[in-house]
């Protein structure tokens, strides 16, 4: 079938009484087939949308978070998970009241595939602009990501998003009356992004607070890749320890990371489903947390580099991984 008349297709099956899973089994999408990863099975895994608070919504998948906004004038989805993610997506949307075609935006944290896999199919049948860093852009074009990722060779490639909007550190975004900030948190990845807002419980902004859309500050990394540095690029240990105390600092009352896991975020979904109050969510030094637990883990990581460096009597040879998958 040509790639042209897909849409067509699939906005034909649409208009039949079918779910997003039934019409994933009618046609085979070329933006939503499977990338085959160990841990897939793990991050895709069922989760039921919920608010988190106020205008915010959970409507990503058990191990991949994915958040939409209702701003009264449009929605704003932020990451698009896997590839296979999406027809869990788009459920959840419908299944809060939300209808797919009226996202504005999606907003991208990191351009790696269990992140941004499932944005260029999203885009597709949202008609939603893409915004990203400018590295992160790039990534998104391309399909995979850049070479200087901490990750290259190791991160699968992804569909290509061909139209993506370049965001600057502290650029806003504006639909209806809320305001989005990007905040560039590079380290994880080249052109990580980090977002924030402020969440109102109503249309009198009542009961208003700070929410941030935490990129992974995981220092993981190929074994040959040295944030101490090497011929590639100089010390990264610097910037990446000042992007996370500038994190920390973030106002934050709702840390939604972008893996729950790395926040605890995963426990308090579940307890926001079984109707536990007060809401678990709300957590001021939930920022400094997350900052904090991840300048350990970079820490280690320069130790065991400097020590694989003194092992090999001051020749940089192959730096040892921080335990953890790849992220």
């Amino acid at each position: 079938m040509p790639s042209f008349a897909f849409p067509k297709l699939l906005a034909a099956l649409a208009m039949l009484p079918l779910s997003w899973s039934a019409l994933a089994q009618v046609a085979d999408d070329p933006l939503t087939r499977p990338i085959a990863s160990p841990y897939a099975e793990q991050w895709n895994r069922p989760q039921q949308p919920v608010r988190i608070h106020g205008d915010t919504y959970y409507v990503g998948v058990g191990g991949l978070s994915v958040v939409l906004i209702h701003t009264g004038e449009g929605l704003i989805l932020i990451d698009g998970a896997l590839p296979q993610s999406v027809v869990a997506i788009r459920e959840h949307i419908e299944e809060l009241g939300f209808r797919v075609e009226d996202i504005k935006f999606i907003l991208n944290t990191e351009a790696h595939f269990d992140h941004s896999g499932g944005i260029a199919a999203l885009a597709r049948d949202s008609g939603a602009q893409v915004l990203a860093s400018a590295l992160g852009a790039q990534a998104l074009r391309a399909g995979r990501v850049l070479d200087e990722d901490p990750q290259a060779g190791e991160i699968d490639p992804m569909p290509a998003v061909a139209r993506v909007r370049e965001v600057a550190d502290g650029e806003t975004l504006q639909l209806g009356e809320l305001t989005v900030t990007a905040r560039h948190t590079p380290g994880h990845t080249p052109g990580s992004t980090s977002w924030t807002w402020v969440s109102c419980e109503d249309a009198a902004r009542s009961d208003c607070l700070n929410v941030v859309f935490g990129a992974s500050l995981t220092p993981v990394a190929a074994d040959d890749f040295h944030y101490l540095g090497d011929q590639r690029h100089g010390d990264l240990t610097p910037k990446f320890r000042r992007v996370m105390q500038d994190f920390a600092r973030l106002p934050c009352d709702i840390l939604i990371s972008a893996h729950p896991d790395h926040s605890g975020a995963d426990q308090k979904l579940a307890q926001l489903v079984m109707g536990v109050s007060p809401n678990p969510f709300v957590d001021p030094q939930a920022c400094r947390n997350y900052a904090a637990k991840n300048e350990v883990k970079l820490d280690a990581r320069i130790a065991r580099e400097k020590a694989e460096v003194k092992a090999k009597g001051g020749e940089a040879g192959q730096a040892a991984q921080v335990p953890g998958t790849i992220r």
